[in-house]
């Protein structure tokens, strides 16, 4: 979810923008701890990098930190949009599953 999210926001993809997107897509409230925790593990392993921006003095002088989906990434995203795709495909009862 946090891959398609920073997708889905862009070029201004920091942590704020981030939740608000999972927020409004996913009809769920998001704590932004856990966003930075997850972009940290998404980082770590390759499928989002980082960039700092200048600081500002409406945040007090400090910089924000800018996500980008890497090509490691977006190949994970198109992975995990196929497994999903497979399996619901195979849940009877539901739009594109099985009668």
């Amino acid at each position: 979810m946090l891959l398609l999210a920073v997708l889905r926001v862009g070029e201004e993809a920091y942590g704020v923008p981030i939740a608000r997107e999972i927020e409004a897509s996913g009809e769920r409230t998001v704590m932004l701890g856990a966003v930075y925790t997850g972009l940290g593990r998404l980082e770590a392993n390759g499928l989002v990098s980082s960039s700092i921006g200048s600081p500002t003095p409406e945040r007090g002088g400090r910089a924000k930190k800018y996500f980008r989906v890497t090509p490691s990434g977006l190949k994970a995203v198109r992975q995990a949009k196929r497994a999903f795709t497979r399996l619901w495909s195979g849940v009877p009862g539901l739009e594109g599953g099985r009668s």
